[in-house]
C-alpha cells in the first residue's frame, strides 16, 4: 500500500490461532471480500489459543477433536472433508491425515508478536499457516517456527534471539487477556473499523456487507 492509492482503508482485527482451520477460511474469505469492494485492509492479528494446557508433545488431532467436541469418527472426517473442498473453492490446501497432530502454538504467537514490531506479521501468520495445514508441520518446533520466518522475509536468528529471550511472552499474555476479557471465547474474531464483530468464517458475501458499512459511515 502506498499514499497514493486511491483506495479506501479498513481497520481489521482479526483474533484467531495458526491452528484453527476457520481462521484460514475466514481470512481467504475477506480476501475476496477485499478484491470484491475494491477496499484495503489495516490487518492487525491477536492472540488465541485454542489449546493453551497442550502438551509440548501435542495430541493425534482426530483423537482431540473427538475429546473435545464428542465427535464420532466419523463426523470427523466429514468435517475434514468439508474444509478440503473449501480450502480448495478459497485456493488454499488442507492435507489431513490419520497423523496430524494438534499442537502447542504459544511460541508460534510470541513470534508473530515480535513479527508486527518487524512490520512483517501478516506474512509470517499466512507462512504458519501453510506450514501447519499444508505442509503438515508441527507448528510447536523451533525449526519449523524459523523455517516460516524465513518464508516471511524476516531474520531467523533475530525471531531465535526474540523467543529465547522471553520478551514476548508478557505482551502476548496480556493481549490475550484483552481479547477474552471482552468476550472472545472463539475464533476467527473480527472487528471491523473498531466497531463491529463478526465471529466464525462468515462468507464473502457478509464480509462485504460489512466493509460495505464501514465505507459508508467513514463517508
Amino acid at each position: 500500500m502506498t499514499s497514493t492509492d486511491p483506495r479506501p482503508v479498513v481497520q481489521i482485527d482479526i483474533v484467531s490461532d495458526v491452528v484453527c482451520p476457520w481462521c484460514i477460511v475466514g481470512f481467504r474469505q475477506l480476501d475476496l471480500a477485499l478484491q470484491q469492494e475494491n477496499v484495503l485492509a489495516r490487518l492487525r492479528w491477536h492472540p488465541f489459543e485454542l489449546n493453551p494446557t497442550m502438551a509440548p508433545e501435542g495430541q493425534n488431532l482426530r483423537e482431540h477433536i473427538m475429546e473435545k467436541y464428542g465427535t464420532t469418527a466419523e463426523q470427523s472426517q466429514q468435517a475434514r472433508d468439508r474444509l478440503t473442498q473449501l480450502g480448495t473453492e478459497l485456493g488454499f490446501a488442507f492435507n489431513f491425515d490419520d497423523d496430524s497432530r494438534m499442537v502447542n502454538t504459544f511460541a508460534a504467537h510470541q513470534l508473530l508478536d515480535w513479527a508486527e514490531s518487524q512490520g512483517r506479521q501478516h506474512p509470517l501468520k499466512l507462512a504458519l499457516f501453510q506450514a501447519y495445514f499444508t505442509d503438515q508441520k508441527d507448528v510447536s518446533q523451533t525449526d519449523v517456527l524459523l523455517d516460516a520466518v524465513t518464508a516471511a522475509g524476516l531474520d531467523a536468528d533475530a525471531a531465535r534471539s526474540a523467543l529465547e529471550s522471553g520478551a514476548h511472552v508478557a505482551p502476548v499474555r496480556e493481549k490475550q487477556e484483552f481479547w477474552t476479557s471482552r468476550g472472545i471465547s472463539g475464533v476467527p474474531s473480527m472487528v471491523f473499523g473498531g466497531k463491529y464483530l463478526l465471529t466464525g468464517a462468515q462468507g464473502t458475501d457478509t464480509y462485504a456487507q460489512v466493509l460495505q458499512r464501514c465505507l459508508t459511515e467513514a463517508a
